[in-house]
């Protein structure tokens, strides 16, 4: 089972997350940014990260930045509950992430998009 890193600043949405992909990921969990950094040097399994884009210190995309500067294999997604916005874009015309989704979050859309990727990236 792939080992995932999701990250919010919102426990209940912490909590949802871990209980509807508990049986397709190793899910770990993350209120911060720094908390996340902190995980994934301990837990070098870890293959894909799901960050909020909205929280305090530092936003999803100011999170996967770093990242993907000391993990460059890891795959990253953003999840948020607004539009796409430019920190986004930018993100995903440079290659940071790989996708964004929309809270409320669509179970099935995370899970093929994370297949799909891990396909691509073992091939």
């Amino acid at each position: 089972m792939k080992t995932l890193l999701y990250v919010d600043d919102e426990p209940i949405n912490l909590r949802l997350f871990a209980i509807n992909f508990k049986n397709k990921f190793h899910v770990l969990s993350a209120g911060s940014g720094f908390e996340g950094l902190s995980l994934l040097k301990s837990s070098p399994e870890t293959r894909i990260v799901i960050s909020d884009m909205k929280m305090p210190g530092m936003n999803g995309i100011e999170f996967i930045k770093k990242v993907k500067k000391e993990f460059p294999e890891i795959l990253c997604f953003i999840l948020t509950g607004f539009d796409i916005t430019e920190d986004i874009a930018d993100a995903l015309n440079e290659r940071i992430i790989l996708k964004y989704f929309r809270k409320p979050f669509n179970i099935k859309e995370i899970e093929l998009s994370i297949q799909e990727a891990l396909s691509k990236n073992e091939n």
